[in-house]
């Protein structure tokens, strides 16, 4: 999308990310990947541009964006790190869950300091034993007294080392398969809550991929955010904004591969003229510059269903489907170009690569995407 496609305000919040992406995150994504963890403090420094509170009413705080101003601001911090910014996806989108769905107790708990980054947010949906398939939780959540006990353990969690609250999906009632999914509202420091170490993983550590195990952990009735019936349904409009929206993120790889690659191949000569003159060089970088704009379009296709309906499952499998692949192979294509080069840690394609491929299996593996799609087509083709 074209930034004359947005308001003044979203063009404001989209101008504070590019100014935050190329300051703070051009500074110090880097390092954080050598270092293989992310400071508490990027949270913070985020809220000061209002990049905690993008979704959030205005009149609670929030920047009040709509879905395709939201997607925007995270393409353009992803043209610099995009698991930093999953992290804030991932924030922003537990930020939303109160703001529709919390009452009037959760909102002046939480919200205030979560939309300053001073506490952080963690959406603890996949298990161990599940995975993609979020219908199968088995984490309990049982009624005591004027509370719940919940047991299980959540795996492959975003912002696992620096979570305060974690909204928490678990099954009241085996019975009720997913009708009866609840979320709960969890501070992280309550009794019986583990927070494991994150995942060793080939890259994005800015993501914070890790774990939680709950043990005995008690809640008052007070912590039930969404209840049995309705939990799952929130859950998977949740994972449509997060799918369309790591599409959009992807477009922010491609481009960042595209800005990296260009300039090179026409300063760059071999045999005797300049790389960007080699109709191969030239042919692949099309194909890249071609899954860019399709990717994009596919994304914010998706982000108007979903501003139109409140959700759009298979627009938002589509576009991740497609733009998680097309970013990890046209990232790949960038390097290649780029020859040895491309390995070397002075230039991003390879920390973009490997965020590329931990995109294929956030919110939903390809896999996942295309059983979304193929039981849309069914649907379409019997009715």
């Amino acid at each position: 999308m074209d930034l004359s496609d947005f308001s003044a305000h979203e063009q404001a919040a989209i101008g504070g990310a590019k100014a935050f992406a190329s300051d703070y995150l051009g500074a110090h994504s880097a390092g954080w990947e050598l270092e293989r963890s992310m400071p508490r403090s990027m949270f913070q420094e985020a809220a000061a541009t209002g990049l905690c509170g993008l979704l959030v009413r205005p009149e609670l705080g929030g920047l009040g964006l709509g879905t395709s101003a939201f997607m925007k601001v995270m393409e353009e911090l992803s043209t610099v790190d995009m698991a930093a910014t999953f992290a804030l996806v991932v924030h922003n989108n537990h930020v939303r869950f109160i703001d529709k769905a919390g009452t009037p107790e959760h909102i002046e708990r939480f919200l205030p300091k979560m939309l300053a980054g001073e506490v952080v947010g963690a959406f603890l949906l996949t298990e161990p034993q599940g995975g993609s398939d979020a219908a199968a939780i088995t984490t309990s959540a049982l009624p005591e007294g004027r509370g719940y006990v919940l047991n299980g353990a959540k795996a492959w969690i975003t912002n696992t080392p620096h979570a305060d609250l974690l909204n928490v999906f678990a099954q009241t009632n085996p019975a009720a398969g997913s009708k009866g999914i609840a979320s709960f509202q969890v501070p992280a420091d309550t009794p019986g809550v583990t927070r494991l170490e994150p995942y060793e993983m080939m890259g994005g550590y800015a993501i914070g991929a890790g774990g939680f195990q709950l043990d005995n952990v008690r809640v008052g009735e007070d912590a039930l955010l969404v209840p049995a019936g309705q939990g799952f349904r929130a859950a998977m409009a949740g994972i449509d904004l997060a799918r369309a929206c790591l599409a959009a993120m992807c477009v922010g790889l491609l481009r960042a591969g595209l800005d990296t690659v260009m300039p090179r191949l026409l300063k760059r000569t071999a045999f005797g003229r300049p790389l960007a003159d080699q109709q191969g060089l030239q042919w692949q970088m099309a194909e890249v510059s071609t899954a860019l704009h399709a990717s994009r379009l596919l994304a914010y296709e998706a982000a108007r269903l979903i501003e139109r309906d409140g959700a759009a499952p298979e627009a938002a499998a589509h576009a991740k489907k497609f733009a998680t692949e097309a970013a990890f192979k046209g990232l790949t294509a960038c390097m290649q170009a780029m020859g040895a080069d491309g390995l070397k840690q002075e230039f991003p394609l390879a920390r973009h690569l490997a965020a590329a491929k931990m995109a294929q299996y956030l919110d939903g593996t390809t896999e996942i995407q295309n059983v979304v799609i193929s039981r849309a087509m069914q649907k379409a083709y019997t009715s």
